[in-house]
């Protein structure tokens, strides 16, 4: 008797499967079906928000829909992404995620309200992003050499900006204040856009951010350039030199992009936006975009991604404890 009922609930669980399966298959096929969501959890004016807008357009030609971008700035990443993990896993609401939303955060946050491997399947890389050491033009520095010497001079009275604690322009200038061994003050903001203008504006002196949030300012003249943080100069900018190679050997860090979906996302939608997003990539219009803003180009398969996002969450929780940064 037990094994019938046994046997009877196998085939009830199957049969439900064959069901959820047939359901599913039909609004996978037809993806999208309405216009797609894409959170950016940053604010707008950001690099992060300006890489997103460059690439999304030539995303949703490829798709056949619009792609609306839905800032959601706050906790580092954490609330936009929070807000995607809980979205419908139908491949209509995705995340902008990043080195900031998928490794560092993971060290941290005590809490994220969301585990970043658990609770989002993954899509594509998207770009590789040098960032640029800048300062305001009445810094009497013009090399990172000078910098550091004038910063010695001054010890607690330089502040550098950042876009809010645990960024990646935090970190990056922790890691350079411990490589020269400076004594500088962390000054964050909400968002990169927010510190790039006190910047410009004289209020603090220096910052470490991604290239398409500050290096419009630099070449405009409301900034100095003295260093990009690659191991390599940047083809967008090849007239500035590495940090690495201007008086602090070894010192190199790179923020990346990519797209995640909710978990449970079937895997035929995830395959649709991986090759619409490889598609995007590809075109020369938008390769060009990217590099002129300091961002190369990188897609990837999903299985790429995911241990990209395992490699770089142990490298970042190595930075985040060097540098003691610890958020509650």
């Amino acid at each position: 008797m037990i094994a019938t009922l046994a046997r009877i609930a196998r085939c009830g669980a199957w049969l439900c499967a064959g069901l959820a399966a047939l359901a599913t298959a039909p609004a996978a096929a037809d993806y999208p079906d309405k216009p797609i969501r894409l959170v950016v959890p940053f604010p707008a004016g950001g690099g992060a928000d300006a890489l997103a807008r460059t690439i999304m357009p030539r995303v949703a030609q490829e798709l056949g829909t619009t792609i609306v971008i839905d800032n959601r700035p706050g906790a580092g990443g954490n609330v936009g992404a929070e807000y995607v993990a809980r979205a419908a896993p139908d491949g209509h609401t995705l995340l902008y995620g990043t080195n900031g939303t998928h490794a560092i955060n993971r060290s941290l946050y005590a809490r994220q309200g969301f585990d970043a491997v658990r609770d989002f399947a993954p899509v594509s890389r998207m770009t590789q992003i040098a960032a640029l050491l800048v300062v305001h033009p009445s810094v009497a520095a013009r090399s990172v050499v000078d910098l550091v010497d004038y910063a010695k001079a001054q010890p607690g009275k330089v502040f550098f900006a950042s876009a809010g604690n645990g960024t990646t322009s935090h970190l990056a200038g922790e890691l350079f204040k411990t490589a020269a061994g400076i004594d500088i003050v962390h000054v964050p903001y909400r968002g990169g856009a927010l510190a790039a203008a006190d910047l410009a504006g004289g209020q603090v002196q220096m910052m470490i951010d991604v290239m398409p949030n500050v290096l419009p300012l630099a070449t405009g003249g409301k900034l100095r350039a003295l260093g990009v943080t690659t191991s390599a100069r940047v083809p967008a900018a090849p007239e500035i030199p590495t940090i690495a190679e201007s008086g602090l050997p070894g010192f190199e860090v790179s923020a990346w992009d990519g797209i995640f979906v909710p978990a449970g996302t079937p895997a035929v939608v995830v395959d649709r936006l991986n090759a619409a997003i490889r598609q995007a990539l590809a075109d020369p219009k938008v390769r060009e975009a990217l590099v002129a803003r300091g961002a190369q180009p990188v897609s990837s398969t999903p299985d790429e991604l995911a241990r990209h996002v395992d490699a770089e969450s142990e490298k970042w929780a190595r930075v985040v404890r060097q540098s003691g940064a610890k958020i509650d």
